[in-house]
């Protein structure tokens, strides 16, 4: 039999946790091991305290075998592992409560159904979309009704994005794309499918509590929560969403605290079967100050690229926007408009409806000479989005290449560096994820993509001939 009489809780776990950190990935022991408090040691039984139910089994489910081999070491044959779960309690006196839960005593078990990990004692739920005075427990989606999948004009830059929608929609949180998430640049129409695979969920799934939220409106209810000291009430409202579709995810960026809680909320759904749905306007690979643990999660599903409409997406998007309207227009200024509105669904938009409007309330007949004068002052007033084809022109043109030499798989250094110019202003000037800059400029991975701009870097140090070259290529885009 052991001798005790000189350990004590926290020597005994401190030197578990030595064992443990050797045998485990250093992420991995930050996020699981790092909080937990030793609190009591008797006769072969250590009490830990962990955070959360969902803690507790995650431990449970991964890591039981190590902790068994641990604590053995320390404490002999007969050592057992006793959980204590604490969590905040705002409700009442705000006082702690414990749950005391065993150790598996053999192999890891499966992970379970989990209870609402933060239960909420207070009768009336607290529903952060109530204003405040009126009475109102019921949940309503947020969504906007006028977003469809009738309406989404599928095109080979949104295929995957949409046909994955439609098969969460019919399915939510039964599928592998769980969760979803749609990434691009601005105006390409990701709020929109958004909207539209819930409100396609509500039209199969009545029963189905759907909920759509912008990040940044999330952040305002966590942060006023917090305030309040209603916290456990918050992530309690959102555990009872059935599907949770959170738009412009990238707003989490370097807001720790939401991030937890989110991560927290994020796990309970996704345990329980829940869809989640995510929009933003790069891809998890590219998103900064966003906390590990949740980068891995949100490539748990399908990461869905919506890219820039091709001419006949455009044309087709022009002609169901006339058709909505009631208008008739020549197919020649149709096509002249959508050749010459390049960069997004929402530009195309504005530049079909000012064409509409000039001849409307002008009492002119709509011709490609009226359409070049609209299309013309409509692009000078809209913001320029440089695209990736108009970079490896410049980029050819500045240094006499042809774009197909650009792209091509020589390893000549003047086309290389030349190449991977284009590349670092791509990065810079347009919102497309690494691997879309990549396939673009000559089918290139992501990993090449982010080794040409380390290596411009370190040139625009080193070499001052290549500055100029940088710098006056820069001026270009700036014009």
């Amino acid at each position: 039999m052991l001798d005790y009489t000189n350990k004590t809780a926290q020597s005994v776990w401190t030197n578990c946790l030595l064992f443990i950190k050797d045998n485990i990935q250093e992420q991995a022991f930050k996020t699981w091991f790092e909080p937990i408090k030793a609190i009591e040691l008797t006769e072969s039984a250590l009490y830990i305290q962990v955070p959360s139910k969902f803690f507790y089994e995650w431990l449970e489910e991964h890591y039981v075998k190590i902790l068994k081999v641990a604590l053995i070491k320390e404490l002999g044959s007969g050592a057992k592992l006793l959980y204590k779960i604490q969590m905040e309690n705002t409700i009442g006196n705000k006082q702690p409560y414990t749950e005391q839960l065993p150790s598996a005593q053999r192999a890891p078990v499966r992970t379970q159904e989990l209870d609402v990990p933060i239960q909420n004692k207070n009768p009336e739920l607290k529903n952060p979309f109530i204003i405040p005075g009126i009475r109102n427990v019921k949940i309503e989606s947020q969504l906007n009704a006028n977003y469809s999948f009738d309406n989404f004009l599928e095109g080979d830059s949104n295929r995957l994005a949409r046909s994955a929608g439609l098969a969460v929609a019919n399915k939510p949180g039964g599928t592998s794309f769980n969760p979803l998430m749609l990434f691009g640049g601005v105006g390409l129409g990701k709020t929109h499918l958004a909207h539209a695979i819930g409100v396609e969920i509500k039209e199969i799934h009545p029963e189905k509590t759907v909920l759509y939220i912008s990040a940044e409106v999330f952040t305002q209810q966590y942060v006023d929560s917090v305030r309040k000291q209603t916290r456990n009430d918050f992530i309690y409202f959102y555990q009872l969403i059935d599907v949770l579709i959170v738009d412009d995810i990238q707003f989490l960026s370097g807001k720790a605290g939401t991030q937890d809680v989110f991560f927290h909320i994020f796990n309970y759904l996704h345990q329980n079967g829940k869809q989640v749905i995510l929009t933003s306007d790069k891809a998890p690979v590219d998103m900064q100050d966003i906390e590990q643990r949740l980068l891995s999660r949100f490539k748990w599903g399908l990461s869905a690229e919506i890219q820039h409409p091709d001419f006949e997406t455009r044309t087709s998007i022009l002609k169901g926007i006339l058709y909505r309207d009631g208008v008739e227009m020549p197919n020649d200024i149709v096509e002249y408009v959508a050749k010459n509105v390049k960069t997004n669904v929402r530009e195309l938009e504005g530049a079909i409806i000012s064409l509409i409007a000039q001849s409307s309330f002008n009492k002119r007949e709509v011709t490609i000479e009226l359409a070049k004068q609209v299309v013309e002052k409509f692009v000078k007033n809209v913001k320029k989005e440089v695209s990736i084809d108009y970079i490896q022109k410049v980029v050819s043109d500045y240094f006499s290449l042809d774009i197909e030499t650009l792209r091509s798989k020589t390893r000549k250094r003047h086309i290389v560096q030349a190449r991977q110019l284009a590349m670092f202003f791509a990065k810079k000037y347009t919102k497309a994820s690494l691997a879309n800059i990549g396939s673009q400029i000559g089918d290139r991975d992501h990993a090449t993509v982010l080794h040409a701009c380390k290596t411009i870097d370190n040139l625009l140090e080193t070499d001052k001939q290549f500055k100029k070259y940088h710098d006056d290529i820069n001026k270009k885009f700036n014009m």
